[in-house]
């Protein structure tokens, strides 16, 4: 059990747990307004990784904080796993937005908007639901979002099944299975993104759960 039931709580965790929820909202953002609007392209992905940076920078301070801290607002372990998936998240996102560049993507196909548009759309009720995380009385109302971004994985999963069924079709030469390739990878890690704000979400909700 943790001393958080015992004795004043210490509310920098969830501040920094809701700001890296913001932070991923917005990568997520930066990242469909890349695959939607495909133009200054290395300046979109430089705003990608700069909130990248950001996520880095919200995690070292939680790991920081957990060392100096003797009063923590939930078990450790919990801090530990929920700092690095919200860490993983981004990093996903990142990759992604990095990996147009590095191939040269001249046109991302439709389906990786759509795959981020899911994410997005996850990580606007992780920075919803975030700030809920010690508040033991809205259990019911972060299941509810739990639950919203459990369907969206689903709607991603889906998503990332039409382009494995298709993205071989026509392709008849080396160039064109490189190019596959390459695509594919990139729609891996956006699907991988929308996996890891399920895991976040998980967690977030078996926290809560815990301490209720």
């Amino acid at each position: 059990m943790v001393l958080s039931k015992f004795m004043p709580s210490n509310p920098k965790f969830s501040a920094r747990f809701a700001e890296a929820a913001r932070n991923a909202h917005a990568t997520a953002q930066a990242l469909v307004d890349l695959l939607e609007n495909y133009s200054d392209v290395e300046a979109k992905v430089q705003r990608v990784r700069d909130l990248e940076h950001v996520g880095d920078r919200l995690s070292r301070e939680v790991t920081n904080l957990l060392a100096e801290s003797f009063i923590v607002p939930f078990d450790r372990e919990d801090i530990i796993a929920l700092n690095a998936e919200l860490d993983d998240l981004v990093d996903d996102m990142e990759d992604a937005a990095v990996k147009l560049s590095l191939y040269r993507i001249e046109k991302p196909l439709p389906q990786m908007a759509a795959l981020a548009r899911v994410v997005e759309a996850q990580c606007a009720l992780l920075a919803q639901g975030m700030p809920l995380i010690e508040d033991t009385g809205r259990v019911g109302e972060l299941a509810k979002i739990a639950d919203q971004i459990y369907t969206l994985e689903d709607q991603g999963d889906d998503i990332s099944d039409e382009v494995q069924r298709v993205l071989y079709d026509g392709v008849t030469d080396v160039p064109g299975m490189i190019v596959a390739m390459r695509s594919g990878e990139i729609v891996d890690l956006i699907e991988n993104a929308s996996d890891q704000a399920q895991r976040v979400a998980k967690t977030v909700e078996s926290i809560l759960l815990k301490n209720a």
